[in-house]
């Protein structure tokens, strides 16, 4: 933890001039939905309105050169990037570059395929929007690309995971949900009911699993391996569909964040499975023992815009304190200062 404060200072230290955080949207590779890029900017901040979110960014500001590093930022089932502004801020002050891709069919614009069909395209998606960061003319001269890192949370958290070497299965997937439906239930059908302890359970739990028998049988192994990407961080990830034999030693440095009650990813199915796999070989950012699935989500999305069962999922516990999270934040950006070695960093 030492080296990570001492990097997170360097990397803060870096950044003293640089006037705003930086927003612009660049067209996707291959006809990906769009990219969502904070940057340092030499313009100063403005109000910016994104949906229901009231920002603070210099919408379309004048890049100006950071520490030299990009962070992709993978959101989770149904997400969008404005819930991970927080922690953008965090790294752009740092001096990093953040990119958020737009996954395909699993996105606040269309949630159409969540699960293990998006998981199969996500990975592909992120490399994709590292070279679309490449190609723009702005940002491309102020970045080496040969270190990335990556931040995922839920669903995005799995494809961090695949980065660090991880290998999963449908199959897996529905093995899980065989083997703990009733426990784990809210990972195997997602936003859609949830379990109330009464008649109605029964007919739930064979309807999910019919479904899932149905659409996943497929044992194949899916990795992916992008050699740019030298640092992932996972928040509450799904990861029950993992041979976690192939998380025991990560690929590369590997940073969890976890919550003690998550009720949409189980630790003791995902995250906690994770750690007891790699042990010593990755690293615990951070642990919020009072923390929901959603703790992450900063800001919050208004609650009055979710249904029932995402209120329940995603919002807070009563005795979780969200001024914690600025101290998180900061933990991870120390993590990826670390480990992907920021120019001005390396120089010193």
């Amino acid at each position: 933890m030492k080296q990570l404060l001492t990097a997170s200072c360097l990397a803060f230290a870096t950044m003293a001039g640089h006037a705003g955080v930086g927003l612009m949207e660049l067209p996707g590779a291959q006809g990906d939905g769009p990219v969502t890029v904070f940057y340092p900017a030499s313009e100063a901040d403005e109000p910016v309105q994104r949906g229901p979110f009231s920002l603070q960014l210099a919408w379309q500001g004048t890049p100006v050169q950071g520490n030299g590093r990009l962070v992709v930022i993978s959101h989770g089932s149904g997400g969008s990037p404005w819930v991970h502004t927080d922690l953008a801020r965090a790294l752009v002050t740092a001096g990093f570059v953040v990119a958020l891709p737009e996954h395909a069919g699993d996105n606040y614009k269309d949630p159409s395929s969540p699960g293990p069909e998006s998981w199969k395209r996500r990975p592909a998606e992120v490399s994709r929007a590292v070279d679309t960061v490449a190609r723009d003319a702005r940002l491309a001269p102020l970045l080496a690309l040969d270190k990335v890192g990556i931040f995922g949370g839920s669903a995005g958290g799995h494809t961090a995971l695949v980065f660090a070497g991880g290998r999963w299965s449908p199959a897996r997937f529905a093995q899980h949900c065989e083997a703990h439906i009733a426990e784990d239930f809210s990972s195997c059908v997602g936003f859609i009911t949830r379990l109330h302890g009464d008649l109605l359970d029964g007919l739930k739990k064979a309807v999910a699993l019919a479904v899932i028998r149905y659409r996943f049988g497929d044992d194949t192994l899916y990795a992916y391996h992008d050699p740019r990407v030298q640092a992932a961080v996972a928040s509450v990830p799904f990861a029950a569909d993992f041979d976690m034999a192939s998380l025991a030693a990560p690929r590369i440095p590997l940073g969890l964040v976890t919550a003690g009650k998550d009720t949409n990813q189980v630790p003791r199915f995902h995250s906690s499975a994770v750690l007891a796999a790699c042990q010593d070989r990755c690293t615990l950012i951070a642990h919020l023992p009072n923390a929901g699935h959603g703790a992450m989500l900063s800001p919050m999305p208004p609650l009055r815009l979710l249904n029932g069962v995402e209120r329940e999922l995603l919002g807070d516990p009563p005795d979780f304190d969200r001024s914690v999270l600025p101290q998180v934040d900061a933990r991870i950006v120390a993590f990826f200062a670390a480990h992907l070695q920021p120019l001005q960093q390396r120089a010193q």
